[in-house]
């Protein structure tokens, strides 16, 4: 008979075997990595980056975009995540300087956040975060750099099934949306968030 620790280690082993059979964009290299020192005692990380081209040296640091994806595993953290499991990550990619300047670009960015959870079929409870666009102007001898702009997005969620490796696929969705690459079919695009809000 197994004893609850060995239940417990079980259950996470079980979880990262789903992590490790997600089917991640073929626009993304992404690798495991290991867990930020001070996280819970059981967590599985992933880092994911933009691919520079078929001759280009693959980096989960690409400038056109990167994420990170973690998932935390502690039965003692239930009461306050409602799960045993919380999902933290984190997405950022440079924008063309007139997205960036868009009023609701963040709101989209979030709006693609659930959009890929949900067509994932990723359930979910106690989604957390924030959208953050940064535009930036280079003076000096950094003035060749002109103006740029960049979008970043982090995120935490508690999963409520057992299908994982849909929550690290979502993850991976948002940072294809926010590199600029197609939205998974069914996702909200700027255009329309942005004459849905028109007065």
């Amino acid at each position: 008979m197994a004893t609850i620790h060995e239940s417990f280690h079980d259950e996470f082993d079980l979880a990262c075997e789903s992590i490790r059979g997600a089917k991640i964009r073929p626009e993304l290299d992404w690798q495991e990595i290991p867990s930020p020192e001070r996280t819970v005692e059981h967590s599985l990380a992933l880092a994911a980056g933009v691919k520079q081209g078929s001759d280009a040296t693959s980096s989960i640091d690409s400038p056109s975009g990167a994420g990170r994806f973690m998932l935390l595993y502690d039965p003692a953290s239930f009461d306050e995540w409602g799960s045993p499991f919380r999902v933290v990550c984190f997405v950022q990619a440079p924008l063309e300087l007139e997205i960036g300047l868009d009023p609701f670009i963040a709101e989209v960015a979030w709006a693609w956040l659930r959009d890929a959870l949900t067509l994932r079929g990723a359930e979910y409870e106690h989604l957390a975060g924030t959208a953050t666009k940064i535009i930036s102007e280079g003076f000096g001898q950094l003035s060749s750099h002109g103006k740029g702009s960049q979008l970043e997005l982090r995120a935490s969620w508690s999963p409520k099934d057992t299908n994982f490796a849909a929550h690290a696929e979502a993850w991976a969705e948002v940072l294809c949306s926010i590199a600029g690459f197609p939205h998974q079919e069914g996702a909200v695009s700027l255009d329309a968030f942005r004459n849905a809000h028109k007065r």
